[in-house]
């Protein structure tokens, strides 16, 4: 199904044609068929020759409802540029030309109506003539031109076949199961409640389908579905819908939210475009401008921040970080319109190429400006690397409808920037840029620097306080250490490759003296605080760290062979007896309940041994 608008001066016949197309008088409101005027969007549909249906958006020409034309074109497949053969090219219709050009809708056909009022072969030989070459100003080759009278018919069926063969040759609008449908209208059905329409694109919507409306995060679901007035189960990309939502009050929705998803679509308040200026604009668009800027069906007043020029004079292009004064619900790919509010006037468009850019950038930065173009113009591998840029792997799902790719698609983007080293596919976690990787990797060489030099005597900083201070997930970190040969995890500790923990001779004596103290009672053993006052608390720390000591509770710690043989005797009478209590474990081994029961709660807590009683049998783990 295609969708196509009609563009023009208001008082070219826009809706005359389009009733003479299809039969629908696309001028709903009372205003509008009083005035004879287009004031807001006008929606029909017409049978192709081809036996396909085509759906219509009729928007305003005048300009005083330029916002309301904006909020119905973006959605179209090809545009009728309609010229009254009385009138000519008016201003209207060079502004329309260049919105539709800003939008990148190149398929078109220019329909000079009212041809019954103008007689003269001459006069109309010259309107074609000056349509010839606005066409060619605009860089549009061989568009029809089809004189058309609304009124006697004449034109219209050669119209038809025009749009056959414009339209015949598209490809179908992929089906990336991501649908959007931006909405241009809301209302009311009796006994049906909320019925909102728009054009439908990135996939299918199905009856029963869950949905989110953003901005806003409203949840509902479809209670039924439309398309060209016929009740469908199923309504495709590329098609007029009209969706009856259950669970949402119509006073929640208003024209420029957007249907989708949930989770698939996020609101922004911040955007990275590229944007360029039309070639018949007056003023330069200066650094920190104000403008009204239009996507889908949309409009927010916005501040523009130009990254890399101070100004854009007419025909320039640059980059631009949007900051909206609402949040819309924007993605890359995105086209969208720019107009001055003081004379209004459209100004330019562009292109959204990062809708949740996350910071504002430094202007005049080559590196921010490499990063944008290669978002722009970079190949599928590098578009996949620069949506993977963030500060955690995000999942193939998410990435594929920021990129609003197809499955297979994203196949081969991934597939890509595997090969070249541009993104990590981490199992359970998700996929991640070599950047934002390389990132983290800085990051904890940094936090392991300062670490080390003020703890020379600690192996290494524990895991949960490096995450901590990173603000990474734990899982994330244990990846990137055990693929980094620089980091080691040691135990419960995280260190560089290169730190050691280093004894100066003075120490060593003192770890001798606590050593021999050991040595005297090994299952008795001087007290933590004893061992503090005998070597230093940072030299009994570090033999922790390093498990030459082992620790069984906060005042009483082994030196780690005495305490395997503890483990050693109480495993084989266990294996012996089925059990052991803390009086046998105080006889075999010369000691005390002050020593015996520490050892055996230890033992209980790593789940080697159970407390059954008094005595200890084998547990989960032994």
């Amino acid at each position: 199904m295609r969708v196509i608008g009609t563009a023009g001066h208001v008082d070219h016949g826009k809706s005359t044609l389009v009733e003479a197309l299809s039969g629908i008088n696309p001028d709903r409101l009372a205003e509008e068929q009083r005035r004879g005027l287009t004031i807001d969007l006008g929606f029909a549909w017409a049978e192709l020759p081809n036996g396909e249906t085509l759906g219509i958006v009729d928007v305003p020409g005048h300009r005083d409802f330029i916002g309301n034309m904006l909020a119905g074109i973006g959605g179209i497949d090809a545009a009728l540029l309609v010229i009254a053969a009385d009138e000519g090219i008016m201003p209207q219709t060079r502004e329309h030309l260049s919105i539709l050009r800003l939008l990148e809708i190149s398929r078109l056909i220019v329909v000079i109506s009212k041809v019954d009022l103008s007689e003269d072969a001459e006069w109309l030989e010259l309107v074609r003539m000056e349509i010839e070459d606005l066409l060619a100003e605009s860089g549009i080759e061989n568009a029809p031109i089809v004189p058309v009278s609304a009124q006697t018919g004449a034109g219209i069926a050669q119209l038809l076949d025009e749009l056959s063969g414009l339209l015949g040759g598209m490809p179908e609008r992929g089906d990336r199961g991501q649908p959007r449908l931006p909405i241009d209208r809301v209302f009311v059905v009796s006994g049906f409640g909320t019925v909102v329409t728009g054009t439908l694109t990135g996939g299918s919507l199905s009856v029963g389908d869950a949905l989110i409306v953003q901005p806003g995060g409203l949840s509902g679901r479809v209670r039924g579905l439309q398309s060209y007035q016929r009740d469908v189960q199923t309504a495709l990309p590329g098609s007029r819908v009209a969706v009856n939502i259950a669970g949402l009050s119509n006073a929640k929705i208003k024209r420029g939210d957007v249907l989708a998803r949930p989770g698939r679509l996020q609101p922004t308040l911040l955007a990275d475009a590229h944007f360029t200026m039309l070639a018949d604009v007056e003023r330069p668009l200066a650094h920190n401008a104000e403008v009204k800027f239009f996507c889908g069906a949309a409009e927010s007043l916005a501040r523009l921040r130009l990254l890399d020029a101070d100004s854009l004079a007419a025909g320039e292009s640059g980059w631009l970080q949007i900051r909206l004064r609402e949040t819309l619900p924007l993605t890359r790919g995105d086209r969208f319109i720019l107009r001055v509010p003081s004379p209004a006037q459209t100004v330019g468009g562009g292109v959204i190429v990062n809708s949740q850019p996350g910071r504002r950038y430094r202007r005049m930065q080559p590196q921010v400006i490499a990063e944008l173009e290669a978002r722009l113009h970079g190949s599928a591998g590098e578009q996949l690397a620069m949506a993977a840029r963030s500060r955690a792997p995000q999942t193939f799902a998410d990435l594929a409808a920021q990129l609003e790719l197809d499955n297979q698609e994203m196949n081969v983007a991934l597939a890509e920037a595997l090969a070249a080293q541009l993104v990590h596919d981490l199992p359970g976690l998700g996929i991640w840029s070599r950047d934002s990787w390389r990132e983290l990797v800085k990051g904890i060489h940094a936090e392991l620097g300062r670490f080390h030099s003020a703890n020379p005597l600690r192996l290494g900083m524990s895991r949960a306080e490096l995450g901590s201070r990173l603000r990474v997930k734990l899982n994330l970190l244990d990846a990137v250490i055990d693929a980094e040969a620089s980091l080691l995890i040691d135990g419960v500790f995280v260190r560089s490759q290169s730190h050691d923990i280093r004894f100066s001779s003075e120490q060593e004596a003192r770890i001798d003296s606590l050593m021999a103290a050991l040595a005297a009672a090994p299952f008795s053993p001087p007290t933590i605080s004893e061992m503090n006052d005998l070597a230093g608390e940072d030299v009994v720390r570090a033999l922790l760290d390093l498990r030459r000591l082992v620790q069984v509770s906060d005042s009483i710690a082994f030196a780690a062979g005495d305490y395997a043989k503890l483990m050693a005797g109480i495993r084989a009478h266990i294996e012996a007896h089925g059990e052991i209590d803390a009086k046998t474990l105080r006889d075999q081994f010369g000691s005390s309940r002050k020593y015996a029961i520490p050892v055996l709660e230890r033992l209980d807590a790593q789940g080697i041994t159970r407390r059954v009683g008094d005595m200890r049998v084998p547990g989960a783990n032994f």
